[in-house]
């Protein structure tokens, strides 16, 4: 017993330890690592879970900026050892020694200064059966960190991670297919995760916007971290797919000029529907980004041009219960043609996404992921959109993602719901 308790853990050939491992560069809260920590020790928190917490955790943030905070990394230590005192087991000596230098050699004040804004690494981790997936790398993970704002309210909401953002991330990363070659544009675009994850997924031009000058400011910081170029566009930049052009864009100011000047493929989205006074100069500038590019397009009259088949209806309002009242429907595909990731098979998921991404030449379309927070705000967007003559879709059902961020407790996949948006014809 003694032996298999002191055991060292390989982070490697053990899901639970790099879940473990994962979830504390994601700076996920405490309970969230202690219940992953059980986990990996059969229950409790045992020597050999001590070792890997202290050699590729907590050793891993020193000297190194792109760590969790300092006050997040004390707190942590504290739970960690409260925890196994409580179970009468021996706490490694070297996490007291780690501990008490928070302790004695940080001060408060430095803690929490430090504790505003932080780098957060978000580990994508491809299942097994996913090798063959053109976004998925040989060691089976994406790494992507991002400087961002714990408080919403520091540094402004482009600062802060919102759910649909991962959730956005995850899609592009399980359905490279639908973006490849693709010139994609993101509204809203905040800290660029999104962004990033569309550079891996190999787009042929992506343009990352926002309407906030400091939030631009952190995203050209998050882009050189994770060393995705961004093109000066004004200069003539190379065609690198590892380039991104990032851009200011009021939806409040910016002309309709300026915007069609903009010729995108798909356009994209996350939590950008949270505030109902923005709903009207964003419904503006997605139907005019969405407008068809192509004169010569061929168009289908009292339908959606260019719209993809896939599995959801076109709704226009959700009641009070939390269920969509439909005005027209899409092919539905049988349920029990996916597994819980909704994929059917490698070869039918790329099938399926082929036939996602094949909408009409000239005929953009967007892909808006959000959180309903309130029924009345939800359907006052939907009334706007119809009103702009824009077909929105509802996919979430149909169109999962794979479970790309298994470790995140905190991030809540079933509030989240994945919107297309096209251009309706006369």
């Amino acid at each position: 017993m003694e032996e298999e308790v002191n055991q060292e853990l390989n982070p490697l050939s053990s899901p639970p330890c790099l879940h473990l491992i994962s979830a504390f560069f994601a700076m996920e809260p405490n309970a969230c690592l202690i219940s992953l920590a059980r986990e990996c020790g059969g229950g409790s928190i045992s020597n050999g879970v001590q070792k890997l917490i202290l050699e590729h955790c907590i050793n891993k943030t020193i000297s190194n900026d792109n760590a969790p905070s300092n006050l997040y990394v004390k707190n942590f230590l504290k739970k960690v050892i409260a925890e196994v005192e409580s179970s009468g087991n021996e706490v490694l000596n070297g996490l007291y020694d780690r501990f008490a230098y928070y302790i004695t050699s940080v001060n408060d004040d430095v803690l929490a200064e430090d504790n505003t804004r932080v780098c957060k690494k978000f580990s994508f981790l491809f299942p097994q059966d996913c090798a063959e997936l053109p976004s998925c790398p040989r060691s089976m993970k994406f790494e992507i960190p991002v400087q961002c704002s714990l408080n919403m309210l520091d540094g402004g909401t482009g600062c802060w991670i919102w759910p649909s953002s991962l959730y956005l991330s995850e899609f592009i990363l399980s359905y490279p297919e639908i973006f490849t070659t693709k010139y994609c544009l993101e509204v809203g675009s905040g800290v660029g995760l999104v962004g990033i994850c569309l550079a891996i997924a190999k787009a042929s031009k992506v343009i990352l916007t926002d309407g906030d000058m400091s939030t631009l400011a952190t995203l050209k910081q998050n882009l050189e971290l994770n060393q995705v170029s961004e093109r000066d566009m004004s200069q003539g930049g190379t065609e690198d797919t590892n380039m991104v052009d990032c851009r200011y864009l009021s939806w409040e100011s910016t002309s309709e000029c300026e915007l069609q000047g903009y010729t995108p493929d798909i356009v994209l989205g996350a939590d950008v529907m949270y505030d109902p006074s923005c709903f009207p100069p964003l419904v503006r500038v997605l139907s005019i980004l969405l407008k068809p590019n192509n004169s010569n397009a061929h168009q289908r009259n009292g339908r959606a041009m260019g719209s993809p088949t896939h599995n959801g209806f076109m709704y226009n309002q959700i009641d009070d219960d939390n269920k969509t009242t439909a005005s027209g429907c899409c092919l539905r595909q049988s349920e029990s043609d996916c597994n819980d990731n909704g994929f059917s098979a490698c070869g039918g998921r790329a099938e399926y996404a082929d036939k996602l991404s094949t909408n009409s030449p000239g005929f953009p379309i967007a892909y808006i992921a959000t959180v309903i927070r309130n029924v009345d705000t939800y359907n006052y967007f939907l009334n706007l959109a119809s009103q702009a003559q824009l077909a929105v879709v509802d996919i979430t059902a149909s169109q999962k993602p794979l479970t790309l961020l298994p470790y995140m407790q905190s991030y809540d996949r079933s509030s989240i719901r994945l919107l297309t948006l096209s251009a309706l014809c006369d």
